[in-house]
């Protein structure tokens, strides 16, 4: 049986060692000399925001021209070449299916978070409905970037949960994972003098995309 599904038209998650079994179309894999894969894509057609991971098994996955999970951009036309491609290619990130651990040396420490298993998570930036939602949350964050610096989170981790409660059980875990890194984060840095939004924290923003 696949570890492939289909939560809908708009997003696609598959879980990581079933990716680089079996790439979708656009994709290649490459064994590195060390244990390991390189992850390659058509540019024109794929957004790639993937830092490189380790995964569960102790290969490193190393994405070929990924900007990663958080997207540096330092002029207007850094910000609307990324805006173009978010709105134009299918998206690709990645998920972390994590367990709540409470640390045995010291009670009173916040409770760490165990990776069991990683995701790959492919949402179609083209379908009007998510294209819509998107152009929204980047228009409300900010109507101009020139002159100001802001960030923004775009947070998948209410989508994660839908699918979750669907497929959870296909991919074996025995317990209600927490999502761990569901998101991507744009960053535009200003070199303007003044730059009080930014002094005063008020340029984070962050807003969820719903796929249903």
């Amino acid at each position: 049986m696949t570890i492939s599904d289909v939560f809908s038209s708009r997003m696609r998650v598959t879980e990581l060692g079933e990716f680089l079994r079996n790439p979708p179309a656009g994709f290649s894999v490459e064994a590195l000399r060390s244990t390991g894969y390189r992850v390659l894509c058509d540019p024109e057609q794929s957004l790639l925001l993937m830092d490189d991971v380790l995964s569960c098994t102790g290969e490193r996955i190393v994405f070929h021209r990924s900007f990663g999970r958080k997207v540096k951009m330092q002029n207007l036309w850094e910000y609307t070449s990324m805006r173009k491609s978010l709105l134009s290619k299918r998206i690709y990130l990645l998920a972390s299916a994590c367990e709540e651990i409470l640390p045995q040396t010291n009670k009173k420490a916040g409770k760490e978070l165990r990776v069991l298993r990683h995701f790959v998570v492919s949402i179609d930036g083209r379908d009007p409905f998510v294209k819509w939602q998107m152009e929204k949350g980047l228009n409300w964050t900010i109507s101009s970037v020139a002159g100001e610096s802001y960030r923004v989170d775009v947070d998948l981790t209410e989508a994660m949960e839908s699918w979750a409660s669907k497929h959870l059980a296909d991919h074996r875990l025995e317990v209600r994972p927490v999502w761990g890194d569901a998101s991507f984060t744009l960053k535009y840095y200003s070199d303007a003098l003044f730059d009080f939004p930014r002094w005063f924290g008020f340029s984070k923003r962050r807003f969820t995309l719903r796929l249903t």
